[in-house]
């Protein structure tokens, strides 16, 4: 028998998951490059909600120039935070230095310092309140099919999440640049022995997390109506979570963990209590650690 609760919840957690996988690729990148959690990357998520906010109150342009501004912070803010946090710890070019474990403890308690610095920076500017989006620019608009009811931001969603995931994976696989990522990622001896600019790759790839994780956190802060100063520290948590069940430098891991983390979540809400739909993340990473410590698809050889 057909149960629309039950589908709609499924495509509830879909759209969730994908606000997951932008995010969670936004770490596996970083952490395949440098082998480091980057514990700011939450806070890159709320700055592009509140830099879409503050170019809406500015100039109320239309959305898509919007989202292109919002992607320009994310930019930027990519290339700030590489500068602030971690280059300043890469004193050496070579892997041993890159990936030495004083260097990732350094560089992770730099981000987390970071990430504390912007969210108060944030929380003293507009206070610790929700901001509201404005009414025209919400994507809440109902839309019904047969018998089930979707907001509009739930396709929005979809759409620019699954056209993002595609043109990184173009990036990644038939661009120059996208090939130095993945050599970097891979093997980075051998890509500083065949020439790549290291600390350029290392750039652009806080670029494209700060990207992705910056719209993600625009595209929620228009579907839920509502943006604050420490909105980034519970999607960074689920990010992270499904970024670690894929395995840690895996895309296609993160990206599929991601969808089950938000499907589980969606489809939990059904049986449990909203307030305990929260504790499913930390059982699947319990679970995942226990049963597969290296990630569910963190078997696999090649990464990003």
């Amino acid at each position: 028998m057909f149960d629309a609760f039950f589908f709609q919840q499924v495509i509830n957690g879909l759209s969730q998951g994908l606000v997951y996988a932008l995010m969670a690729i936004g770490f596996t990148l970083i952490f395949g490059v440098l082998n480091v959690v980057n514990f700011a990357h939450g806070e890159l998520y709320m700055l592009g909600a509140f830099a879409g906010l503050l170019v809406i109150q500015a100039f109320a342009p239309p959305l898509f120039v919007v989202l292109l501004l919002v992607v320009a912070v994310g930019l930027v803010s990519g290339v700030l935070l590489e500068r602030i946090a971690f280059r300043p710890l890469r004193r050496f070019a070579d892997e041993a230095s890159l990936k030495s474990k004083a260097i990732r403890e350094a560089t992770l308690l730099s981000s987390l310092a970071i990430s504390i610095v912007v969210r108060e920076l944030v929380s003293n500017l507009f206070g610790s309140n929700m901001q509201t989006i404005p009414q025209q620019y919400l994507l809440m608009t109902p839309i019904t099919l047969g018998p089930l009811t979707f907001a509009s931001g739930q396709f929005v969603i979809f759409g620019f999440a699954l056209a993002m995931l595609l043109a990184l994976q173009w990036f990644l696989f038939y661009t120059r640049s996208g090939l130095s990522v993945r050599a970097v990622a891979s093997n980075l001896t051998g890509a500083l022995h065949v020439g790549i600019d290291i600390q350029r790759t290392i750039v652009l790839t806080f670029m494209l997390g700060a990207a992705l994780g910056a719209v993600s956190g625009f595209l929620v802060g228009l579907y839920t109506g509502n943006i604050f100063p420490a909105m980034g520290f519970g999607a960074g948590i689920k990010a992270f979570v499904a970024m670690v069940m894929g395995g840690l430098n895996s895309i296609p891991g993160a990206i599929v963990c991601a969808l089950i983390l938000g499907l589980s979540e969606s489809i939990a809400t059904e049986y449990i209590p909203q307030g305990w739909a929260d504790l499913i993340s930390y059982g699947l990473l319990l679970l995942t650690l226990l049963f597969f410590p290296n990630g569910i698809f963190g078997g696999r050889r090649e990464r990003v």
